[in-house]
């Protein structure tokens, strides 16, 4: 604590410097602040249309590459800051010339508070980007020069004038004047025709446009400009003149893309039409009405054919395998039993029954008659009337079945025939068929972006939005007064306190105890603190000899020498005090004054003088003789010595003394010193060395300190 106490003593000493600093920073901020010109900014938001979202116009074109895309913010961005686009804006805006007031000090531009109008007319563009002086003389007359040129040339409020290149026509500002109680016509001005690619650069290098947020389609645009006007004015009309061109951007697209999709369409429809007519001239050519259904009629049918087919073809084998029964049995029709499944005709099944009658009626006479009788033969006629009769039925319907089977094969093949080349058909309707589609789905899709085109091209609407104009800032940017003051204060703070320790490490005094002990292991034997006033000074002193006693440095007729590195006159103080303390304890004191400073303070019995040059050739056991012959009859000798700079005897009493004593003044002497004084004790054996710390504590205002140093001088 003692130590950050040590470090803080320099800027406690150096405070009224400091505020003085501070105070002086702060006025010079506050005088930087009248004559610098501010800057001012204003935002104006601007919200993108989002074709996934929000009104269904939004997604007019969503399907169509051709005119709408998502809106990518950085897209929109670089089209905000689009040459093409800022060029439109300026064109819109007042910015092409500007007009200064000037002062003494600074240069203001007046924009839409100017007193007077200044139109002009160049023949080249040299007279571009330079800055002319106007001197209003009266409400009448001004004087106007070019660029660089001290002798101007004399004109007329609403009468033309020409300078080189130049034609100028310069008028009052009516409507203004007249809106001020108090204007000030009669001033010095500059007014400048900037030129495009300064007036774009003066826009590039203060435009800022930045998205609030990479997910947000909402953009910032900001400029700066140190006329808060043109600030809102600009950042407004850029994001007028964006939606505005988004709009005509849109218009001319749909206007081009109707134009388009018409022409599109004719040729749509003449392909459709060619389509069309080539379906239907195949279709005549092959007689083909629906090939699918003709297909399933044409297969049912065979089908149908094949199963007759099938069945004749049953009964004519069951005919022919009867057929061959009944030839085997060479004529023995009766005595054999076929199977008669095939040939169930009511007729053939009555001749049947029949002839089993007859056989039975045959059977019934022979048990009566032989068979030669002629009721048997009648029966046998009978039979065989009925046998042949029913063999020819059979081989009648064998041949029947057999004309039925080879006509319902002849069907079947030319039924069959028909699907003959049915692959090639198909295909060929297929291509055909999907030839229409293509042409038949082109020409719907054309025909629905017409209508949304036609839509678009009516609606000049844009759902882009301002969301928030630019207002016009009447508080600047640059410079922020209260930043610059406290910025300016800070800095006057730091300085004055770095200057102050600058100075003091740059003086490197001894300052304090805890210095000396850091340098040097000689003791302190006592600090004597900054005496203010006359009545403490014999306490103070009384104090620091019993201190000496205390400590043992004063013992029976010893010899104590006080001495400085310095001057001689820094120790007189303590010399001349100490002295007078040893006598107020009641001590007999010789007083040895190696500078004569001492002479006439004390009696002359008790005080030697060796001031006198002449002692310089006296060696130490000369002077040693002397002292301790004279101090047979003291308690104690004070040799008040030269400063070791002086370097003549102050080592020689040194080396006499029982304790030296070397004064260190707090403020006057170097810190090195310390360091000196160690080698000195060293190198000459100096025992029983202390220092003496004179002003301890010590620290004055640097006004004190300055004015002691003003007091010196003048005397001077």
């Amino acid at each position: 604590m003692n130590e950050n106490i040590r470090l803080l003593k320099p800027l406690f000493r150096g405070l009224p410097i400091v505020i003085v600093v501070v105070i002086i920073s702060v006025l010079s901020a506050k005088k930087y602040l009248t004559y610098v010109t501010p800057i001012y900014e204003s935002t104006a938001k601007l919200r993108l249309a989002d074709v996934h979202e929000g009104v269904p116009g939004a997604n007019l074109f969503k399907d169509l590459d051709v005119f709408a895309s998502s809106n990518k913010i950085a897209t929109e961005i670089e089209v905000l800051k689009s040459t093409s686009l800022i060029e439109k804006t300026l064109d819109e805006l007042p910015f092409s010339m500007e007009i200064y007031r000037k002062g003494a000090y600074r240069t203001s531009e007046l924009f839409g508070n100017s007193p007077i109008h200044i139109e002009g007319t160049f023949k080249s563009d040299k007279l571009y980007d330079k800055r002319f002086s106007l001197n209003v003389i009266s409400n009448d007359k001004f004087i106007i020069s070019l660029p660089d040129e001290k002798v101007g040339k004399k004109g007329s409020f609403g009468k033309p004038i020409s300078i080189k290149d130049a034609k100028f026509l310069i008028t009052l500002n009516e409507d203004y004047i007249n809106s001020r109680k108090e204007v000030k016509i009669v001033d010095k001005y500059e007014f400048e025709f900037l030129s495009h690619q300064k007036l774009m650069a003066k826009i590039d290098k203060d435009l800022d446009i930045v998205p609030v947020d990479k997910d947000v389609p909402v953009i910032r645009i900001n400029l700066k400009s140190n006329v808060p006007e043109k600030a809102a004015m600009f950042v407004n009309k850029l994001a007028e003149m964006y939606i505005k061109d988004y709009i005509e951007t849109k218009y001319r697209v749909a206007n081009i893309t109707v134009d388009f999709l018409n022409d599109e369409i004719k040729t749509a429809n003449d392909k459709l039409t060619s389509s069309e007519d080539n379906i239907q001239n195949y279709r005549d050519e092959r007689n083909i009405i629906n090939v699918r259904q003709e297909t399933e009629t044409d297969l049912r049918k065979i089908s149908q054919l094949k199963i007759q087919l099938t069945n004749v073809k049953m009964s004519l084998d069951a005919i022919k395998d009867l057929n061959k029964y009944i030839a085997a049995s060479k004529g023995n029709y009766l005595s054999i039993a076929p199977n008669f499944e095939a040939f169930t005709d009511l007729l053939s099944t009555e001749m049947i029954k029949s002839m089993k009658k007859l056989q039975a009626d045959k059977k019934d006479l022979l048990l009566t008659y032989t068979p030669e009788n002629e009721k048997v033969k009648v029966i046998d006629a009978k039979i065989k009337d009925l046998m042949d009769y029913l063999v020819e039925s059979i081989k009648n319907t064998q041949k029947n079945l057999q004309v039925k089977y080879d006509d319902l094969s002849k069907d079947i093949e030319e039924s069959e025939k028909v699907f003959v080349g049915l692959p090639e058909k198909e295909k060929q309707l297929t291509i055909l068929d999907r030839e229409f589609n293509i042409y038949e789905k082109n020409y719907n899709f054309l025909n629905e972006k017409r209508i949304e085109a036609e839509i678009a091209k009516s609606a000049k609407i844009a759902f882009h939005k301002i969301i928030a104009p630019g207002e016009v800032n009447r508080s600047p940017i640059s410079p922020i007064s209260s930043i610059i003051i406290i910025v300016a204060a800070f800095l006057g703070l730091m300085g004055s306190v770095i200057m102050i320790y600058i100075v003091h490490f740059a003086k490197a005094k001894v300052n304090d105890a805890f210095t000396i002990e850091k340098n040097s292991s000689i003791p302190i034997a006592f600090e004597t603190p900054y005496i203010k006033h006359r009545e403490d000074i014999d306490a103070v002193f009384l104090k620091e000899a019993i201190q000496m006693e205390l400590k043992g440095m004063i013992q029976k007729q010893s010899i104590i020498v006080l001495t400085s590195y310095d001057k001689a006159s820094q120790h007189l103080f303590h010399s001349r005090n100490l002295i007078k303390a040893f006598i107020a304890q009641g001590r007999k004191v010789l007083v040895v004054d190696a500078m004569g400073q001492l002479e006439g303070l004390f009696n002359a019995e008790d005080y030697i003088n060796y001031s006198d040059p002449k002692f310089l050739s006296k060696t130490k056991n000369i002077f040693e003789k002397e002292i301790y012959d004279k101090m047979k009859d003291y308690d104690l000798c004070f040799i008040h010595n030269q400063s070791i700079k002086d370097d003549k005897l102050a080592l020689l009493f040194m080396s006499l003394a029982s304790q030296n004593l070397m004064l260190l003044d707090s403020r006057e002497t170097a810190e090195k010193s310390i360091l000196k004084i160690e080698l000195l004790k060293d190198e000459f054996q100096l025992n029983n060395l202390w220092f003496v710390l004179n002003k301890a504590g010590y620290n004055p205002s640097v006004f004190v300190e300055i004015k002691k140093f003003s007091e010196k001088y003048y005397k001077k």
